[in-house]
């Protein structure tokens, strides 16, 4: 049994485990085409991992802009009380909302 094999294995055991995780049941169809989805990218990730970069500076974005984002001040815009008027429900200076458990 060579690498591919050992890997095309531990492939659909993943695939099989996240069924398990995520509550889903694929038919093996489905899951034959994933493993060929997911043996493409690990051969595109491979070829990626090929190229020496090194000496090259990452890059944020492609493009030639610079500090394009705004200073991050806080800013009291609205009071608690201007805030609050808003809320269908409140309770001692707080939003008040609907429980969530049981």
């Amino acid at each position: 049994m060579g690498f591919t094999d050992i890997r095309r294995i531990l492939t659909i055991f993943n695939i099989k485990k996240y069924e398990n995780m995520s509550m889903l049941e694929l038919p093996d169809g489905q899951r034959e085409r994933i493993d060929s989805c997911a043996e493409t990218l690990i051969a595109g990730f491979a070829a990626l991992e090929a190229i020496d970069t090194d000496g090259t500076k990452p890059l944020v974005t492609v493009l030639d802009l610079h500090n394009i984002l705004r200073e991050d001040t806080a800013a009291k815009l609205f009071t608690r009380d201007e805030i609050l008027s808003n809320a269908p429900e409140q309770y001692d200076g707080y939003f008040q909302v609907p429980g969530t458990l049981e």
